[in-house]
């Protein structure tokens, strides 16, 4: 198999390229005016942008969303909107996410050499994920990529961003936060490669109890504490954990871009999802 071809096209996104393009482009040149000076969402009849740093602008790495473009779209795109400045210094991007459909154990990178989507092929940095087979906890899964969707669903941002870009695309199953610190300092390179960590928050919680549970998430994540995580907090918790764990070791730093739940977007608010996205840089 040479193509990993698009799995949540029509669920999570449009199946139509076009419509696709349309969609993401408005989400990112959008997605500023619904979230407060503190990232929280807030009604478009009261729009205010946030002010970020030039650091935030430059960093490292973000952690992102990954439901239906309805829910957490505007989440997921104001991180991105921050990449758009730098597309042409970015070459190599680190994708991982939990593995939803397959459980494996350790971390899973597929063997194919382009990942699709109704907006065309991106390819995979078939070197450096020939470099990871030499790790013990990597595996090589089409299966376990194969109807994934916490790493489809950010291709097309990526694709709407950048012209030229390489792939790393990891699905991360049982594993611990060394394993995967380990493969991500392997590959952190410099200012050409940044990673991208899909997770959503909290699950299947009342609007409320998700709000608090998040706050309390969120405050971890951007104390770098990524001990006190866990899979009811964020369902990408192991790979947060993996960045977190590099990121304190190089004293990096970690700001709250936007948050809400799909209760603020479009959902019923008495079993909502929690959305957020950071920057740690």
């Amino acid at each position: 198999m040479r193509v990993r071809k698009a799995a949540v096209a029509g669920s999570f996104y449009p199946a139509d390229g076009d419509i696709l393009a349309q969609y993401v482009d408005q989400l990112l040149d959008e997605s500023a005016s619904v979230f407060s000076e503190n990232g929280d969402y807030q009604p478009e009849s009261a729009p205010q942008k946030h002010v970020l740093s030039p650091d935030k602008h430059s960093s490292k790495a973000l952690i992102v969303p990954h439901a239906g473009y309805q829910y957490s779209g505007k989440i997921a795109a104001y991180a991105y909107s921050m990449l758009r400045a730098r597309k042409n210094k970015i070459s190599r991007i680190v994708l991982l996410g939990p593995c939803h459909r397959v459980w494996i154990e350790g971390l899973a990178i597929p063997s194919v050499e382009y990942f699709s989507t109704p907006l065309g092929e991106i390819p995979l940095d078939k070197q450096k994920l020939q470099e990871l087979t030499q790790f013990v906890q990597i595996q090589i899964s089409d299966l376990a990529h194969q109807e994934e969707h916490s790493l489809e669903v950010q291709i097309p941002f990526i694709q709407r961003i950048f012209d030229k870009i390489k792939l790393i695309p990891i699905a991360v199953g049982g594993a611990s936060t060394e394993q995967v610190s380990e493969i991500i300092e392997y590959l952190w390179e410099g200012a050409e490669t940044i990673f991208l960590i899909s997770s959503d928050l909290s699950h299947f919680l009342d609007y409320h109890t998700a709000r608090e549970t998040d706050r309390k998430t969120t405050e971890y994540i951007n104390n770098l504490d990524y001990q006190s995580l866990n899979h009811e907090m964020a369902c990408g918790s192991t790979p947060i954990q993996g960045l977190l764990k590099v990121a304190q070791e190089k004293s990096m730093q970690v700001s709250t871009l936007a948050q809400c739940n799909s209760g603020d977007t479009a959902g019923d608010k008495s079993r909502v999802v929690g959305y957020a996205s950071y920057a740690i840089y």
